[in-house]
């Protein structure tokens, strides 16, 4: 995880914003895991043991954020990639019971409201600085939402629509990034929209 310093937006895309795969009623996150959790999570539609509820748990909208965290599956407990198509209203949820991953104060007012928010909150939001093919930091920033307590619980149980191991594309296009073919590469890309979120999650959030 990064840290929500202060890098100054392009002219074509706001600060932070939320890209995502999505359609009408899911919107597709990604997470990184050893074999051990990842390969039987899609024929059993969910994460079963030996994951770990009772541990806080990272989703990812952006392929490329998820390729900078993971190496392009090729980090050690990271070796595969389960692309997760979540309800969006779960996604909502999440982010409406969430706090950011540290102080604000054009957003909490005070250190002692934020850390009142930290402890009754069951999500954290983080922005991160995207990346692109190369892991090179860009000027906008990509959300990282972490579940814990009874958001674990309803993504496990409740939002989970499908997962899909994408392991194969994500080694893909690393390997042609690392050959220079990075066209090549970027062909391979998710197509990743703009997402709209409810305007009281903008405020929140810090989104934008």
């Amino acid at each position: 995880m990064g840290h929500d310093g202060d890098v100054e937006p392009t002219e074509q895309q706001p600060k932070r914003e939320v890209r995502a795969r999505y359609d009408d009623d899911t919107i597709r996150v990604y997470q990184a895991y050893p074999p051990s959790i990842a390969d039987g999570a899609p024929a059993a539609g969910t994460f079963v043991s030996p994951f770990k509820r009772e541990r806080m748990t990272w989703i990812k909208p952006s392929f490329l954020w998820m390729a900078y965290r993971c190496g392009y599956a090729g980090k050690s407990g990271q070796e595969r990639v389960p692309a997760v198509d979540i309800t969006r209203e779960g996604f909502h949820w999440a982010l409406a019971h969430a706090v950011l991953s540290r102080f604000v104060p054009a957003v909490h007012g005070d250190q002692k409201a934020w850390a009142s928010a930290a402890r009754e909150c069951p999500v954290r939001v983080q922005w991160d600085p995207e990346r692109d093919l190369r892991h090179r930091p860009l000027d906008h920033r990509a959300v990282q939402v972490g579940l814990g307590g009874e958001a674990v619980r309803r993504h496990v149980e409740e939002w989970i629509i499908a997962i899909t191991d994408v392991t194969d594309v994500m080694r893909t296009v690393g390997g042609l990034v690392a050959a220079g073919r990075d066209g090549e590469a970027n062909d391979l890309l998710p197509a990743e929209r703009p997402y709209q979120l409810p305007a009281d999650l903008v405020t929140r959030l810090r989104a934008g």
